[in-house]
């Protein structure tokens, strides 16, 4: 898949662990999981807006687009 998510790198930037952001935005560490690991099929921007605001940064810093060039 072409998107990737960069999630786990603000986490450690920020010093804030999966379990911590969880809690701050009342997202289930399971969904968090399946983000982080890139396995998600979709995410909702309500979802994106509050992990954005909690780690206070823009959804650029936490999903990419590799294009699959062949």
């Amino acid at each position: 898949m072409p998107i990737i998510t960069k999630l786990d790198n603000v986490l450690a930037k920020r010093r804030m662990s999966l379990t911590e952001l969880s809690e701050r935005v009342d997202i289930t560490i399971a969904n968090l999981s399946i983000l982080k690991s890139g396995k998600a099929k979709a995410i909702r921007f309500s979802t994106l807006e509050a992990i954005c605001k909690e780690l206070k940064c823009r959804p650029g810093d936490i999903l990419d687009y590799e294009a699959n060039e062949k």
